[in-house]
């Protein structure tokens, strides 16, 4: 039965993807209500990043059930997930290496004219793709080749051309960021969820996984920790940050969300 469209959010039951003898999920749950900004954390081997490909197409449940604002996302592709304003990034940054910046952004917009044989790329809704680079703090590299910007500013660009696919209605949105300070220094840590968090207060529901604490204390609404393709705890950073289980078997049993220096927990990729 579908929800009505105007309070459902992300809602996931019985999620779990196997792959032969290995659970990479094992029957998760859970919701992210409208206009939130969640993290999804854990340890290496974790299974966020297939949870990520499951809610994003790229891999097909084993069992389970995904729902977008009422509407499940079974058998729907990415490209027609992003339709239903469902879009994501990557760990490592997927972007057009031999266009520029606003080019990259014009390529992808949403609704835009299809291109012709005739059409000149640069003509396509300049100024639209230009408010991206903006919101994205690239607008003075516009026309830099993507090839030559630094890496954070690839980030920004890949969410920027996330956003461009989707809906122009905001709360229609659901991104899903996986990893967006991968790779990234501290000041472009900072940057890139500065812009996350600005994303997530115009309307924009966000999940997103991540390694780098200081990316996810004083930057989510709602943790939620994965281990072994199990959600073990969910709840306020606050809360999440004092959980006996998560400190002993991911956070460390020192781990404090003062200011101080940058955490970081060691991880890799299921």
């Amino acid at each position: 039965m579908n929800l009505p469209l105007t309070h459902a959010g992300l809602q996931v039951h019985g999620l779990a993807k196997h792959f032969g003898g290995v659970h990479a999920l094992d029957g998760v749950d859970f919701e992210v209500k409208p206009g939130e900004c969640v993290a999804l954390i854990g340890p290496n081997g974790a299974g966020k990043s297939t949870c990520f490909a499951c809610l994003a197409g790229q891999h097909t449940p084993t069992t389970g059930q995904v729902t977008w604002r009422g509407q499940t996302l079974q058998g729907q592709t990415p490209a027609q997930r992003q339709h239903l304003g469902v879009a994501r990034t990557f760990q490592v940054a997927q972007t057009f290496e031999a266009l520029t910046a606003l080019h990259n952004i014009q390529l992808v917009l949403r609704d835009a004219a299809p291109l012709s044989w005739l059409g000149r790329l640069s003509q396509r809704q300049p100024e639209r793709a230009m408010t991206l680079l903006v919101q994205a703090g690239l607008s003075a590299l516009a026309h830099a080749r993507v090839t030559d910007l630094p890496y954070g500013a690839k980030k920004r660009l890949e969410l920027a051309m996330a956003l461009a696919g989707l809906p122009a209605d905001p709360t229609s949105c659901l991104l899903l960021l996986d990893e967006p300070a991968a790779g990234l220094a501290v000041a472009e840590r900072a940057e890139m969820m500065a812009l996350v968090r600005q994303v997530a207060e115009q309307g924009v529901t966000v999940l997103y996984t991540e390694h780098n604490m200081d990316a996810v204390f004083g930057v989510a609404d709602r943790v939620m920790v994965l281990m072994q393709g199990r959600l073990v705890a969910d709840g306020s950073p606050e809360r999440v940050a004092q959980d006996p289980q998560v400190l002993k078997h991911y956070l460390g049993m020192d781990f404090k969300t003062s200011p101080g220096p940058v955490s970081s927990a060691e991880g890799g990729h299921v």
